[in-house]
């Protein structure tokens, strides 16, 4: 008898166990997606979730890259980005894209991109640039490994840096005469 009841009660035992496991769920299930809102007062790394009820269709949408960028400036080149600024819903998934667009002999200067790979050029982010060395309009499309890459212009961040970096290390650095150094950081 003692041993009939034990085994009941192993039995009951191994049910009750089979039905915790079965019923076992996670009270917060992860989130299919994660559209950007720009307007949160919470700061974060990158932006804070905007509440599925109010995500839209125009969160996944961007409208432009069909258009060319006005080259008229001094490189002679314009970047159409399409990062999370754009489409929102580009928000933790880790890619963004740019239409680069050049007029004959115009540049992309060198630059980097601080939270990004480019499959354009490099690999990780290191300095790079391109050229359009024809006589017609040329169109780069880049793709990049962040939602939000990130640009440094290089001759912007060593010419005009503020404060300024020492001439004498930039006469060094560039093996120039000091009065090139003062007549670059005077454009910047």
């Amino acid at each position: 008898m003692y041993f009939a009841m034990a085994s009941h009660f192993l039995l009951l035992g191994i049910l009750a166990i089979t039905c915790s496991l079965v019923l076992a769920s996670d009270h917060s299930p992860l989130q299919d997606f994660c559209v950007a809102d720009p307007n949160s007062p919470v700061l974060v790394n990158g932006f804070v979730c905007k509440d599925s009820k109010l995500v839209q269709a125009n969160d996944f949408f961007f409208s432009g890259l069909h258009l060319p960028g006005n080259t008229s400036n001094a490189v002679g080149s314009r970047v159409t980005p399409v990062t999370v600024a754009q489409i929102p819903g580009l928000n933790t998934l880790a890619i963004s894209i740019a239409r680069v667009d050049y007029a004959p002999w115009g540049i992309n200067p060198p630059h980097t991109h601080p939270r990004a790979s480019e499959i354009l050029t490099v690999l990780q982010g290191l300095v790079h640039f391109q050229r359009n060395v024809g006589y017609g309009n040329a169109v780069a499309i880049a793709a990049l490994s962040s939602q939000n890459p990130g640009v440094i212009t290089i001759a912007n961040a060593v010419f005009g840096s503020k404060p300024d970096i020492s001439t004498d290390l930039l006469t060094k650095a560039f093996q120039v005469d000091k009065n090139i150094i003062y007549q670059m950081q005077s454009r910047f």
